[in-house]
């Protein structure tokens, strides 16, 4: 599989699709659900242009460090996390991590897919029978980024409905997400960026960026901290990719 990819005989999605597949990732688990990278930080321009480096996310780094800003917080809580987290280890059994979440989770899978079901029952069971307030849903795409941005503490990557799966951005079932507090603008359809003109729109684009030059040259990073030698060990902490 590899050698047919670095041949460029099947496409970058394919070859995730079959690394996850390889790593014991399903979709009938979501606690193993399939885990795709962001790809972009442009979500607020007119057009995208997949020419420009600029528009890509830095894919060599973990996504709760793409922005500078937030390695120090990162590097600090690694170096005392017990003090930073108050977290009560007696035994000392936990070991050291970066990040007190997960890039991949069941609650993360439904948080994207919240507008198809299985998933909103799913989502709904998970909140005790009823939709999480508005301000926690995935309600639009330049703000999920943004959200990524700001808080090293969110650290979701992405599935991959994000490349293929129009509908999941759609609210066609008519479901009563409930409205922002600050803004009270209602929560229906996803928001999409300014130079997606519709779901399919933005889908078709997005796949165009996934298989662009850039990505190929660079995806190979991304997959060292997902699948490969990055994950544990000392180039995990020295990378900044270490999981509770």
């Amino acid at each position: 599989v590899y050698q047919k990819w670095v041949n460029r005989e099947i496409s970058n999605f394919d070859y995730l699709i079959q690394l996850n597949t390889m790593a014991g990732r399903t979709y009938n688990d979501l606690a193993q659900y399939p885990v795709f990278p962001w790809i972009l930080r442009d979500y607020t321009s007119e057009e995208l242009d997949l020419n420009n480096p600029a528009v890509f996310r830095d894919l060599s780094k973990p996504i709760g460090v793409v922005n500078e800003k937030n390695a120090k917080t990162v590097k600090e809580k690694y170096i005392s996390f017990f003090r930073y987290e108050n977290f009560e280890d007696p035994l000392g059994m936990i070991d050291k991590f970066h990040y007190g979440t997960h890039y991949s989770n069941a609650a993360g899978v439904m948080h994207y897919l919240i507008r198809v079901e299985p998933f909103t029952t799913l989502h709904i069971q998970l909140q005790s029978g009823r939709f999480d307030c508005a301000d926690r849903q995935f309600h639009s795409i330049p703000a999920a980024w943004q959200a990524l941005m700001d808080n090293p503490n969110d650290v979701k990557e992405l599935i991959p409905e994000f490349f293929y799966f129009p509908e999941f951005l759609e609210n066609q079932n008519g479901f009563n997400l409930g409205q922002l507090q600050m803004s009270k603008e209602v929560v229906n359809d996803v928001v999409l960026p300014k130079w997606a003109h519709s779901p399919e729109d933005f889908i078709y684009k997005h796949r165009k960026a996934l298989e662009s030059e850039y990505v190929s040259a660079h995806l190979h990073e991304w997959i060292d901290l997902i699948f490969g030698y990055k994950q544990r060990g000392p180039a995990a902490v020295e990378a900044l990719n270490v999981f509770y």
